[in-house]
């Protein structure tokens, strides 16, 4: 069994990516006795458990990588696999992809519960979260949440240009000075080109047939992720698609789920459903109105593409022109969800954590709509350089 297993093992971390390491590294407690790292495919996450790995552990002797949709995993089982790995006096087992094994949850509680003195590290889809696991495991297993790159890391990877994190307030208070920091760079071509082909890591592997694995993620995203952890009929799965198209096409979706489910021909229950599947699942983002009590799992108020490069590769699919406006707010909410409270302003814009009140647009936008608003500012695309509370757009992606 385990000689199978090292020889899979040891193809994988021959083949990992010669990359740096991204920013959720260094923030993870990896002296944790069990953690699970979760994000949307594409994202690194099968990347980061091997950089760890390779890190801490001299063989696979000491530390087994397994995938829970290889056909060796699901015929032998995983605890199976760790009774034998540990027996053998291995010390650490690494699980990819946990959400394709029947029952995940049960038996990674039953590892956990009996091999106390070893480590399990896991991954998963985004849909694999507290929420959708049977047995508890919030008291066993530290969650880690691993997001597309941002911005900044794009830079880094892309151009091995390197800038530091900055947080909101810096770059709503001082973004003068952080912008200058740019003025030797094409800041807004390398921008242009994040927002096309520059959220997933794979875009080191060229860019040419990038819009080609989008799409295929997005398949196997509604085809075989969504489908199987909510055990979904095959006739509700076009009814996700037709979804993503209309999000796509919407310069933010504001979603009217009666006419909605009268379009497609399905219930509002059955549609209200779809989308939170798509938005665990990692490919859209819901932002509400502030809201307390019951209010609070009232619908969203905006629905966007989780990023814009799913919208580029849907609007190129469709043979569609991309919508400006609907770009520029992606890539904010993209970016500003990741760290911060993010929701719509009666006026205009959004509010972020509370406090400020800001604007996305371009160039001829001003402060007409939230003159009378307190902390408002205005994100402004295609300018290197901003003034007072005028931000360019793009400083919003050094967050991470």
């Amino acid at each position: 069994m385990l000689e199978e297993l090292a020889a899979i093992h040891q193809n994988v971390m021959a083949a990992l990516p010669q990359t740096e390491k991204r920013y959720l590294f260094d923030k993870i407690n990896w002296a944790a006795r069990a953690i699970c790292v979760t994000g949307a495919r594409g994202v690194g996450k099968t990347t980061l458990l091997c950089q760890y790995l390779l890190s801490q552990y001299q063989n696979v002797s000491q530390a087994l990588y397994i995938s829970a949709d290889h056909i060796c995993v699901a015929g032998l089982g995983l605890f199976a696999i760790a009774q034998e790995f540990f027996k053998f006096g291995g010390k650490a087992l690494f699980i990819d992809e946990i959400h394709k094994y029947p029952d995940w949850e049960r038996e990674i509680k039953n590892i956990i519960d009996t091999y106390r003195q070893h480590q399990i590290v896991f991954s998963g889809s985004s849909s694999v979260d507290l929420h959708q696991s049977k047995y508890d495991l919030s008291r066993r297993v530290v969650y880690y949440e691993l997001k597309g790159l941002s911005f900044r890391e794009y830079l880094h990877f892309s151009a091995q240009l390197s800038f530091p994190f900055f947080t909101l307030d810096e770059i709503l208070h001082d973004h003068v000075n952080i912008a200058d920091q740019f003025k030797a760079v094409t800041v807004l071509k390398h921008y242009r080109d994040y927002l096309m082909h520059g959220y997933f890591p794979f875009f080191l592997e060229g860019v040419q047939d990038y819009g080609a694995k989008i799409t295929n993620i997005i398949e196997k995203v509604l085809f075989e992720d969504i489908a199987t952890i909510y055990n979904l009929r095959q006739s509700t799965l076009p009814i996700l698609k037709k979804l993503i198209w209309l999000v796509a096409t919407s310069n933010g979706l504001a979603p009217n789920m009666e006419r909605i489910s009268k379009n497609i021909g399905v219930s509002r229950a059955t549609v209200y459903d779809c989308f939170d599947y798509l938005a665990h699942s990692g490919l859209l983002n819901n932002v509400h109105v502030p809201a307390k009590g019951m209010k609070l799992i009232r619908k969203p108020e905006k629905i966007y593409l989780e990023n814009t490069n799913l919208l580029y590769a849907i609007h190129a699919d469709l043979k569609l022109e991309n919508d400006l406006g609907g770009t520029r707010e992606t890539f904010f909410v993209n970016q500003l969800m990741q760290k911060h409270a993010l929701h719509l302003h009666d006026q205009g814009g959004f509010v972020v954590d509370g406090k400020y009140v800001i604007e996305v647009g371009g160039k001829s936008k001003d402060f007409r709509q939230v003159k009378s608003v307190e902390n408002a500012y205005l994100a402004i695309d295609n300018i290197e350089i901003g003034f007072g509370r005028k931000v360019p757009l793009y400083l919003f992606g050094l967050l991470y």
